[in-house]
């Protein structure tokens, strides 16, 4: 789109073009940064018709934060992994409890003042020797910065969060028969019998180039799709308001001469931003540049060649991407890959001998007749054989005589009997609260899905990655 604009700019219906665009663009989040007003949009999450702000994230995120250990904190704060998964849990949570006081509200559920009044009596918190004590509740109110709308806004919340959320939330009993069943399937064994042939017992001898060349016609190699990329970068403070317009000027100005006609080299040297270039990147490429990450890398392969990106706002700054040229997908040159191709050959020569023998071992099982090297072993679905032996033992029914390989091996198996497990107590009172706890979570989310379809959830991504990707 830059690049039609660039060629076009001084036409009247570039104009028009580039008018109805930054009118099409008015919506929640684009309007602000077309208007300068973007710092005052502090909606991170929106459910439904509900606003969630990141004051309410970060409020969340400080609870979560009080009830942790010193060392949980320690690593909330200095493991990007950790960090990251305290932030998905507490959008998550706000998320569903957004989702339940919707779902409340539309079944026109109510909480009277008399209900939150019995509520604060019975809390613990402002009780003295298990009396409410109107002291003690004011106490709490000043030294928390709460008011009485605040106590009894989340009183309300939660009651009205239980009402939707209760139903689901209380585990379905097993029966009987279910947990038998699961116990036996798990703890059965099976007496089977197997042989191996090792694909590694056969030896080829040095293929020639004519050898290699019909192999690499059935197994050709495929170079992935490269592509020579290049950006530019207006580095900003995102968590100053101040700077972070400073900055926004800046890279609009960049973005301008770019739109004007200037390379990209060039409008970064007129702006003294940084301009980077890299070639033929691959999709799954991972670069040191600190600005050029994954997800950056992936837009830039969702681009056609000669195409820049809109400005874009990162954690540290604004950019601008390009993609220069792409490199198709297309089969490696025989002579590149033909040193590569020797094993591979040979290990198929080996296999296609193995195979052979393999076939003849299944037939004379099938047959029921003597087998040179075949074990007699009782398995469970973990342990007693190869796991390709593991699964085609559980897979098939008893009586049945099953082919199967691994990277290395031929496997022929033939499945004696069932050994059905001792009735154990303790496992199957450990497998009951598994299955419950796996119904209930099938329930759960099944409940989930609907409320989403319901009350769509749109996070605003950049007030996200100003205020919480850091």
């Amino acid at each position: 789109m830059l690049e039609y604009l660039r060629n076009a700019a001084d036409k009247p219906a570039a104009k028009v073009l580039m008018f109805v665009l930054i009118f099409s663009f008015v919506g929640w989040g684009a309007a602000e940064w077309i208007f300068t007003g973007s710092s005052r949009d502090t909606t991170l999450i929106k459910v439904g018709g509900a606003e969630i702000p990141v004051q309410q994230f970060n409020s969340e995120r400080s609870n979560q934060l009080a009830a942790m250990s010193k060392e949980e904190q320690r690593s909330a704060y200095t493991d990007p992994a950790k960090a990251a998964a305290l932030t998905e849990k507490v959008m998550s949570k706000l998320t569903m409890n957004q989702l339940a006081l919707n779902r409340a509200k539309d079944l026109g559920f109510v909480v009277s003042d008399k209900r939150i009044a019995e509520e604060i009596k019975t809390h613990p918190q402002f009780q003295v020797n298990g009396q409410f004590q109107p002291w003690m509740f004011n106490y709490v109110l000043q030294n928390s910065g709460l008011t009485e709308n605040d106590i009894a806004g989340s009183l309300r919340g939660d009651i009205l969060r239980n009402m939707t959320m209760g139903a689901v939330n209380v585990p379905l009993n097993v029966p009987q028969f279910a947990v038998d069943a699961a116990y036996n399937a798990r703890y059965a064994m099976r007496d089977i019998e197997y042989a191996t042939v090792k694909f590694e017992d056969y030896k080829v001898g040095e293929p020639n180039d004519e050898q290699l060349k019909t192999y690499y016609a059935q197994h050709p190699q495929i170079v992935p799709e490269t592509r020579t990329v290049s950006y530019v970068f207006v580095a900003a403070d995102m968590n100053k308001p101040d700077l972070y317009d400073e900055g926004f000027k800046k890279a609009q100005k960049l973005e301008d001469m770019i739109i004007s006609g200037d390379s990209m080299k060039d409008a970064a040297n007129k702006s003294n931003a940084k301009y980077v270039r890299f070639d033929k990147i691959a999709r799954n490429t991972n670069l040191s540049d600190k600005i050029l990450d994954a997800d950056l890398i992936a837009k830039l392969f969702s681009m056609e060649s000669g195409n820049e990106s809109e400005l874009l706002e990162l954690k540290e700054g604004f950019a601008i991407l390009r993609v220069d040229d792409v490199h198709p997908e297309h089969n490696a040159d025989f002579n590149d890959v033909k040193k590569s191709l020797v094993n591979d050959w040979k290990k198929s020569e080996q296999r296609k001998q193995a195979y052979v023998l393999a076939n003849e071992k299944l037939t004379a099982v099938k047959n029921n007749k003597s087998v040179k090297d075949l074990k007699d072993v009782t398995v469970s679905r973990t342990e007693g054989a190869p796991l390709e032996v593991l699964n085609v033992a559980f897979g098939n029914s008893v009586g049945a005589s099953v082919l199967t390989e691994d990277k290395n091996a031929f496997y022929i198996v033939k499945i004696g009997k069932n050994i059905m497990p001792k009735s154990d107590a303790n496992k199957k009172a450990s497998l009951r609260k598994e299955l419950e706890k796996m119904n209930l979570r099938f329930i759960q989310d099944d409940y989930s899905q609907f409320l989403k379809q319901e009350y769509p959830v749109k996070v605003n991504q950049k007030v996200f990655n100003r205020f919480i990707a850091k």
